[in-house]
């Protein structure tokens, strides 16, 4: 197994960076150097300066406006993007609805959501957690009842990240209780602004806004926007949720972060007289993490190779599992590398406009709530013990 990258794929990285390098305007990639949050906006004229290139769909088949990419050209692509500053793209609209919909939609399907997706003209969110029906969510909970051309939803969603922002939910719903958990689930398109859908906000211990209570009360959501076979939705989410845990790995940002923190200890003292970057303790507890991401970019390799030639396993488990926790670790570096400017930090500061006197280096704040955002790694996308069942089963056949 050639785990190496051939001529082709080196010349492929140059021709991303050079065009990140002439379009990626300095407006759009100064928040994200800066380790601020900038508005959703951003991301979308990311998405539509890649989408007039022709690039805002890496894996997605050319007839459907995508690119076709190898698994290792999306990967150098992703990564290019992270180390560049390429503010961040939501993952809903086109590495995980947009390949359902692409897979088990119908053509009148497809001709209606696919094109707006595609150009970064539709915003998405995902319905699959509820109060009862987290990492086994095979539990939900959220039924719809067909009501001749409709279906009738009632149930609550939780922990929908950008729910109170988008424009459609790709959703899990019950439409029958006959049978093992896993049957009886369908998955429905749902029109936010329909009558009856509702959401609260839920605000985070880092002060953000994103997740959301999102419910339905007797919301109308025609048949037309169920996605294949009723019933049978469980197949979709499976084929869903495989695209969801390789990214939460976060290879190319946990890069990005090393490079990062190496900088950060060059200008932090080590409290006796020197650099942080020069204490050995530090240099040890970062170069075990680095030990760490290496081993799994090589696995990545691994799964991208066995995507080429067409013998995948269930490598996104692995990469999840993994990658999580060191994405994880990286974070607690980050809080122990600014020091006690990471324990003065004001939420308002991470985002752009704030004019009050720092109140440290601007490296700094966003390691306290990085930190206790990445808290969440381990159990969104399917908790960890979820991920080791999965390694057990279909990896190691126990």
């Amino acid at each position: 197994m050639d785990l190496s990258n051939d001529a082709a794929e080196h010349a492929f990285r140059m021709e991303v960076r050079a065009f990140i390098a002439q379009n990626l305007p300095e407006e759009l990639k100064r928040n994200t150097a800066q380790g601020l949050r900038g508005p959703k906006e951003e991301g979308i004229a990311w998405h539509k300066i890649l989408a007039k290139k022709g690039w805002a769909a890496p894996s997605w088949p050319k007839e459907n406006g995508g690119c076709e990419w190898t698994p290792t050209q999306s990967y150098i692509f992703e990564e290019e993007m992270a180390l560049a500053g390429c503010p961040p793209m939501s993952p809903f609209p086109i590495k995980m609805v947009g390949p359902v919909i692409i897979h088990f939609g119908t053509p009148e399907q497809k001709a209606k959501w696919i094109p707006p997706t595609l150009a970064g003209d539709m915003i998405w969110c995902q319905g699959y957690s509820e109060p009862g029906a987290g990492s086994d969510l095979a539990t939900l909970q959220t039924k719809a009842v067909r009501d001749g051309d409709d279906y009738v939803v009632n149930g609550m969603k939780i922990w929908t990240s950008y729910g109170h922002q988008a424009d459609w939910m790709f959703a899990l719903v019950r439409t029958s209780s006959e049978g093992k958990p896993q049957e009886g689930i369908s998955c429905l398109l749902i029109d936010m602004k329909t009558p009856g859908v509702s959401h609260r906000p839920i605000i985070t211990i880092d002060g953000s806004h994103i997740l959301n209570e999102i419910r339905f009360d007797n919301a109308r959501v025609p048949v037309f926007n169920r996605i294949g076979e009723e019933n049978k939705g469980w197949t979709y989410a499976k084929f869903l949720l495989g695209n969801e845990r390789a990214l939460i790995a976060q290879i190319a940002q946990s890069t990005q972060l090393v490079a990062k923190l190496k900088e950060i200890a060059r200008q932090e003292a080590d409290g006796f007289g020197g650099r942080l970057i020069d204490d050995p303790d530090f240099r040890a507890k970062l170069t075990s993490i680095e030990v760490e991401l290496d081993a799994l970019r090589t696995t990545n390799e691994r799964v991208l190779y066995e995507a080429r030639t067409g013998t995948a396993g269930n490598g996104g488990a692995i990469l999840k599992s993994k990658g999580t926790f060191i994405s994880q670790a990286l974070s607690e570096v980050y809080t122990e590398v600014v020091q006690y400017y990471g324990n003065v930090w004001e939420q308002k500061a991470l985002y752009p406009g704030w004019n009050q006197p720092p109140i440290g280096p601007d490296y700094a704040k966003n390691a306290v709530p990085l930190y206790m955002r990445q808290r969440a790694n381990t159990i969104e996308g399917g908790s960890e013990e979820i991920q080791k069942n999965v390694i057990s089963k279909q990896v190691l056949g126990l």
